[in-house]
């Protein structure tokens, strides 16, 4: 009986709280005077791959982007949604705290649950 109790708690934590972040969706680039088109062009790629679960492909063009255009928070963010998918937490928490350097006021990207949970307004710089 207490077996029982114990897998059903240990179910009950893991189905409660996998969910957690779930609706964190990679953020559209902004085109703002300056931008590259080129960055944009990865990021809008690097959002279909990742929608479709293909976070490895996905990254690799939202790196190209915060490459091109360092200063572009999505992009930042984009890349570290990918990074924690992929296991790599502290690469992710890196460009968490880029993405919020580079937000220029982006909401979706300041009130971020997993950003504030990798980033967390403490670091210097942040």
């Amino acid at each position: 009986m207490i077996k029982l109790i114990s897998v059903l708690l240990v179910f009950l934590f893991v189905s409660v709280s996998a969910p957690v972040f779930a609706d964190e969706a990679a953020l559209k680039f902004p085109m703002r005077e300056g931008s590259s088109a080129d960055a944009h062009k990865h990021n809008e790629e690097g959002i279909s791959h990742y929608n479709q679960g293909h976070y490895d492909v996905a990254l690799k063009h939202f790196q190209m982007a915060s490459s091109i255009d360092s200063g572009v928070g999505e992009a930042h963010y984009n890349e570290a949604l990918c990074l924690d998918k992929l296991g790599r937490h502290g690469d992710a928490t890196n460009h968490f705290y880029a993405a919020r350097k580079y937000a220029h006021g982006n909401e979706a990207i300041l009130k971020s649950g997993i950003l504030n949970a990798h980033a967390p307004m403490k670091r210097e710089g942040s």
